[in-house]
């Protein structure tokens, strides 16, 4: 195939990790290795920016921010949560994808990374085969991210293992505490962590027993398995009997047996339609306190779950830089609509790489914790689970600090010269 010239742009979508970044600086890195690319270019908030022609010069950022990016949480170029929607809004949808090719024939993009979860995927899908469809020479590549680890054929996400290093870290911290404060009364602590349809955060936390059912969490709810009352109230309760205290972690998609999330706030609804998770580990302290008369606290881990740089995993950034690395070399080879996905080769030793998946494959499909991972009560994941998680976790990443606080990078974000009007 013929070497195709032109500018490279990259993005991100949805909600950031505490890596994102990493497999950001993973395309740069490598994007500067190929002449083919002319300019590098960052797309300020994802799909979003990019239609408001609201574009930055990353030849213009210093090397050493580029080298932080490997180290800093959030999303250095801005991320957003706006979707390109066919079906519901066909009219939008097209105006969209004319604009965003006038801004790409405009800055002569030829190479477009997209970082993010499933719609972001969905999104890359629908750039690549807009490109196709158009004539327009352009190779697009999804780069995968998401801490709900819930992308399909890919053996995790980037993003995943930080989450569940730093959750683990926290629920061994927070169930010290509630232990050396428990007495005969008894006590309950509940925390809530990400996960609206795929329980795999909360399930992660399984870790932090460390093969002793004595250590908390004594118990994980995960959206997967169908909310019991009963069954949830006499496993608490058998759990303070023995140890004083209780410890459960609950995945905030808690389902009951209908289906319907109990922590959902249906007056409220996000950018692509789902109900506000606004409580689920406030529902089931309603339950513990009110039906067992048990001391009863809760958690909520919310953005600092997936914001953890301080003690992220070096596996997963690893991964993450990777991914970037390898969207960029494919990409130059003459790979469009695809999404660089990790390959486990064994667990113990763990051995990893790097492989394609047709975004076609990814593109709004959910990937969900297998039954045989889960245990017969369905309380928590088994030793299948544990094989498949532990080796995410290892290492962490060295966070250069200052008068004892992390130094992160931001861009300087120099914007490149509009040529195009503003967005109809």
């Amino acid at each position: 195939m013929s070497e195709l010239l032109g500018n490279l742009l990259v993005a991100q979508s949805g909600g950031p990790t505490s890596v994102i970044n990493a497999s950001v600086a993973g395309v740069i890195t490598e994007a500067g290795h190929h002449g083919c690319i002319e300019e590098i270019y960052g797309g300020l908030n994802g799909i979003l920016g990019i239609l408001n022609e609201e574009l930055i010069d990353i030849n213009d950022e210093q090397a050493s921010s580029i080298k932080g990016l490997r180290y800093t949480p959030a999303a250095a170029l801005g991320t957003c949560r706006y979707k390109i929607d066919f079906k519901k809004k066909p009219e939008k949808a097209a105006q969209d994808m004319d604009r965003l090719f006038e801004v790409f024939q405009a800055h002569n993009i030829r190479y477009f990374f997209y970082a993010g979860g499933n719609d972001s995927q969905d999104t890359a899908h629908k750039i690549h085969l807009e490109a196709q469809k158009r004539g327009y020479d352009m190779r697009v590549m999804g780069v995968p991210k998401t801490i709900d680890n819930d992308l399909p054929c890919t053996d995790h996400c980037p993003g995943y293992g930080s989450v569940i290093k730093y959750n683990c870290a926290t629920v061994t911290e927070v169930g010290l505490d509630v232990g050396s404060m428990a007495t005969d009364d008894g006590s309950c602590c509940i925390i809530e962590v990400m996960g609206r349809a795929a329980g795999w955060i909360a399930a992660g936390t399984v870790l932090a027993k460390q093969g002793d059912p004595a250590r908390p969490p004594h118990i994980i709810l995960l959206p997967e398995i169908a909310f019991d009352e009963e069954r949830f109230l006499a496993r608490v309760r058998e759990t303070v009997a023995a140890h004083k205290y209780c410890i459960v972690v609950c995945g905030e998609g808690l389902k009951n047996a209908a289906g319907e999330e109990i922590g959902a706030d249906k007056t409220r609804l996000d950018a692509f339609g789902h109900a506000v998770l606004a409580g689920a580990s406030e529902k089931l302290k309603e339950i513990v306190q009110g039906k067992l008369n048990l001391k009863t606290r809760t958690v909520l881990l919310g953005y600092a779950q997936r914001a953890a740089a301080h003690f992220a995993s070096q596996t997963d950034s690893d991964e993450a830089f990777a991914c970037g690395v390898e969207a960029v070399r494919s990409a130059v080879g003459g790979k469009s609509g695809f999404m660089p996905k990790i390959v486990r080769v064994s667990s113990n030793p763990y051995k990893w790489t790097i492989g394609l998946e047709d975004l076609a494959n990814i593109a709004n499909v959910e990937h969900f914790i297998p039954k045989d991972w889960i245990s017969d009560d369905g309380f928590l994941p088994n030793e299948k689970f544990v094989e498949y998680a532990a080796p995410l976790v290892v290492g962490e990443v060295k966070v250069p600090t200052q008068g004892g606080l992390p130094q992160y990078v931001t861009l300087a974000r120099v914007p490149v010269e509009k040529k195009l009007g503003a967005r109809g």
